[in-house]
C-alpha cells in the first residue's frame, strides 16, 4: 500500500469532498481519510437541502466564493448529468419590530440588501402586502419588509459530496473510510507531515484539516477555544392535504426562506419530494454547546413541539403539528462566526478549512478549489484575507 502523497484532505464532508475533487482534478496525488463513510448523518452535511443566496448578509467577502461554488455546482452538473442545485428563488422577511439577529447578526438583512446593490444581484424589495400577494401561505403581523433574490435556492448536500467523492476516486484520488485519524505530526526541519490513524501512518507534503465538529479533536486542545459546536434540529412539518396547499408548497410556488420576527427566527425550504414528505423547517441556536462524540443526535417530542408553537403555529397556517421526520446536526462556530480557511499558525505544511459556523455549504465548493490552490501554489485566485486564523490570534 502506497503511504506517500501530495496531499492528505482529514474529513471528507462539505469542505472535504471539494478539496479531494479539486485536487485530483489537478492530477495531485492525493489521499482522503473519514471516520465514518461520508455522505453520512453524523456531522454538517446532511438532511437533504441546504439554502444558498448570493448576496450575504454576512459579508460581502462570501460573495465571491458563493458565486464561483454556483458555477461548480453546474459543472458538476453537466459531467455527472446529477441534479445538486435547484434555482427557486429565495426570500428573507424581517420585522421591524423584531428582537432577534438572524445569524447573529443584527444587521442582517440590511447587510443582504448593501451586498446586492453592491453586487448587482438580481432582487426585489418587498413590503407586507407584497409579500402576501406574491407569497399567500406566509400569515403576516404586518410590520414585515422582504428581500427575495431570483438567483437563490437550494443544494442536494448528501448528493454533493457523494459526486465529488465519486469524480475524485475516478480521476485517481484514494480514499479511506472508517479509519479514524488519531495525530497529525510534524518533524522539525522536516518537509513531511505524518498522518496517524487506526488503519496505519500516512506521508505526505501537505495536510488539509476539514474535520468539521472534530476539528479541535485533530488539532490539538490549546485551539479548543476557537471551534465550539452546537447542535441543531431540522424537522419536517406535515402539510394540510388540501388542493390548494398540495400546489402552493411546491419549488415551482413556493421559495427558499428565511424570516425573523419578535423573538425568534426560522428558515425552510419547498417540499422538495411532494407535500407527503413534509416542508422542512429549522432555526439556530447558540447558546448551548456539545461534544460531538457522545452528542445525542435523538430529536425529543419536546423539542418538535417547542419548534411548531413557538415558530411554526400560525405563522405557515397550512402546517399542522405532526412532524415526519427530524434530525440534528452540528455547527463549528468561531468566535466571531466567520470561517478559517488558512494554514495552521506555525505549521506551514497544514491548511484548516472547516470551522464555516452553521453557514458554509452553499460556499464549499469554490472553497475546496481553493483549498487545492493553497496546497499547490501556497495563494488562491480569491480573496481569502477575511478568513485567516490571524484575526482570532491577536
Amino acid at each position: 500500500m502506497k503511504k506517500i502523497f501530495d496531499v492528505i484532505v482529514v474529513g471528507l464532508g462539505a469542505m472535504g469532498s471539494a478539496a479531494l475533487y479539486q485536487l485530483a482534478k489537478r492530477r495531485c496525488d492525493v489521499l482522503g481519510i473519514d471516520q465514518f463513510s461520508p455522505p453520512h448523518h453524523f456531522g454538517s452535511t446532511h438532511g437533504d437541502t441546504r439554502i444558498t443566496r448570493q448576496a450575504l448578509g454576512e459579508g460581502a467577502e462570501y460573495v465571491p466564493l458563493v458565486l464561483r461554488s454556483n458555477e461548480i455546482w453546474r459543472e458538476l452538473e453537466r459531467t455527472t448529468g446529477t441534479e445538486l442545485f435547484e434555482r427557486i428563488g429565495g426570500l428573507i422577511m424581517s420585522s421591524r419590530s423584531s428582537l432577534r439577529r438572524i445569524k447573529g447578526i443584527s444587521t442582517f438583512f440590511q447587510n443582504t440588501i448593501t451586498t446586492a446593490k453592491e453586487h448587482n444581484i438580481p432582487h426585489m424589495l418587498l413590503d407586507t402586502d407584497e409579500i402576501r400577494n406574491y407569497f399567500p401561505q406566509f400569515n403576516l403581523v404586518g410590520d414585515e419588509e422582504g428581500y427575495y433574490e431570483y438567483g437563490a435556492g437550494f443544494l442536494r448536500p448528501e448528493r454533493c459530496v457523494e459526486v465529488q467523492l465519486r469524480l475524485a476516486k475516478e480521476i485517481g484520488a484514494e480514499i479511506f473510510l472508517n479509519e479514524k485519524v488519531l495525530a497529525i505530526k510534524t518533524e522539525l526541519n522536516n518537509d513531511m507531515v505524518t498522518v496517524q490513524t487506526t488503519g496505519g501512518n500516512y506521508i505526505a507534503k501537505k495536510v488539509v484539516v476539514s474535520a468539521g465538529a472534530w476539528v479541535s479533536k485533530i488539532l490539538g486542545e490549546e485551539f479548543t477555544r476557537y471551534f465550539r459546536i452546537s447542535r441543531q434540529i431540522l424537522l419536517w412539518f406535515d402539510i394540510q392535504k388540501s388542493k390548494k396547499s398540495a400546489q402552493s408548497f411546491l419549488p415551482k410556488n413556493f421559495p427558499i426562506f428565511i424570516w425573523e420576527f419578535g423573538r425568534g427566527s426560522m428558515y425552510g425550504f419547498p417540499a422538495i419530494d411532494g407535500i407527503h414528505g413534509g416542508l422542512k423547517i429549522g432555526s439556530e441556536q447558540y447558546e448551548q454547546f456539545v461534544d460531538p462524540d457522545s452528542v445525542d443526535k435523538r430529536v425529543s417530542d419536546e423539542e418538535i413541539q417547542i419548534m411548531y408553537s413557538e415558530r411554526v403555529y400560525n405563522r405557515i397556517p397550512a402546517l399542522r403539528s405532526k412532524c415526519l421526520k427530524a434530525v440534528s446536526c452540528l455547527y463549528t462556530i468561531t468566535p466571531d462566526r466567520n470561517f478559517i480557511i488558512d494554514f495552521l499558525p506555525d505549521h506551514p505544511n497544514i491548511i484548516v478549512a472547516s470551522p464555516c459556523s452553521g453557514h458554509g455549504f452553499k460556499h464549499s465548493a469554490a472553497i475546496g478549489e481553493v483549498v487545492s490552490e493553497l496546497a499547490l501554489y501556497e495563494k488562491s485566485s480569491i480573496d481569502i484575507s477575511k478568513f485567516l486564523f490571524q484575526r482570532l490570534l491577536s
